[in-house]
């Protein structure tokens, strides 16, 4: 299936791999890949020595196209841009707008960009500044969403912006591809459904745990970091929305120190990154601390396993999926089923 989307960054099928921190590794990106569809590296989660070497090994997996997901507002963004030119990476894509400069800077070595939006605005922003194309992700994305659905966000940036449109939240199958299609959008884009296959590197107890999960089971909650984040309800997450201040103070300080030995970082600088990702919003000491050391709540499930320990973000979808297919199988399932539900559609008489 051609669109503006497999043109634009040479894949087969109009699908992309979101760059989930802890998930998105080499096993994952170069199996997707190798599938056909567009793989994106999660280097937020990854030291600059550790992202040029998981650049290397999927470069070792596969000659198909893929992509890095970078943090805009890291400070060794460039460092990091700087291997994904030196590497022949394809793809750029950012969780936050990239700046006009960091856009420029890519495009000019002939890095496709591609960043990450959640509302028209926003949209409208980087494809001024020269975005080669946007994916947008609705309410039913897992972790950091807005309020707005998908199938009310989606046609509001096809009509605002003139370059391909990626549409995230919500998608999992073919009967999801076409209708995002019949929207305007050049393809779609999913995290928990590649989450969910057996290339996935993410502890079984864990997957089994998505599983089970129904869609009421997936809940949006502020009470991690302050900001609304998709994810499973867990007891980890309902301890934390029933605990108070002086509680929750208590429990993120001890985490936070946790994650103070594991990444070397001081006490002022973790304060720093966790007032960082305030957005605007009036957080509290306990917030600020779990803003700055999310990524850690992320890994001691994605990583360790440890689902009362961890938060499990999580798209709606989590609660209709019920198999674990290997991305070639997945990817072929989604092609297929789109490719039947086109041939029944009606066609009106010409």
């Amino acid at each position: 299936m051609e669109t503006a989307l497999t043109t634009l960054v040479g894949v087969r099928h109009p699908l992309v791999q979101t760059g989930m921190g802890w998930v998105a590794g080499p096993r994952l990106v170069s199996a997707t890949a190798n599938a056909g569809a567009l793989g994106v590296l999660a280097s937020a989660t990854m030291t600059v020595e550790e992202l040029r070497a998981a650049v290397r090994e999927v470069r070792s997996r596969t000659d198909r196209p893929f992509g890095v997901n970078l943090r805009a507002d890291a400070g060794d963004a460039r460092e990091r841009v700087r291997i994904i030119v030196d590497e022949g990476v394809r793809v750029a894509s950012f969780a936050l707008a990239p700046s006009r400069d960091l856009i420029a800077e890519l495009k000019d070595a002939g890095v496709v960009v591609i960043p990450s939006v959640g509302a028209r605005r926003h949209a409208e922003k980087v494809a001024g500044w020269g975005a080669d194309a946007v994916l947008v992700q609705g309410g039913e994305g897992g972790g950091h969403t807005g309020e707005v659905a998908t199938t009310v966000l989606l046609p509001q940036v096809v009509d605002a912006v003139d370059i391909p449109v990626i549409a995230a939240g919500g998608f999992r199958d073919g009967r999801g591809l076409v209708a995002a299609l019949a929207h305007g959008a050049a393809g779609i884009a999913m995290g928990t459904r590649f989450l969910l296959t057996s290339d996935s590197t993410v502890p079984e107890a864990v997957k089994a745990r998505y599983l089970a999960a129904t869609v009421k089971d997936v809940t949006v909650t502020t009470a991690v970091d302050g900001l609304p984040h998709r994810m499973l309800r867990t007891e980890l997450v309902a301890s934390l929305e029933h605990a108070g201040r002086v509680r929750s103070l208590a429990r993120a300080l001890r985490r936070a120190a946790g994650f103070r030995r594991i990444s070397g970082l001081s006490w002022p600088a973790m304060i720093r990154d966790g007032l960082a990702m305030r957005h605007g919003k009036d957080l509290s000491w306990s917030q600020v601390l779990l803003a700055a050391n999310t990524p850690m709540l992320l890994r001691a499930s994605m990583v360790e396993g440890r689902t009362d320990l961890g938060i499990m973000a999580a798209g709606q979808v989590a609660g209709v999926i019920d198999d674990l297919p290997s991305c070639e199988e997945l990817v072929t399932r989604i092609m297929a089923e789109a490719a039947q539900v086109l041939r029944t559609l009606p066609h009106p008489e010409k």
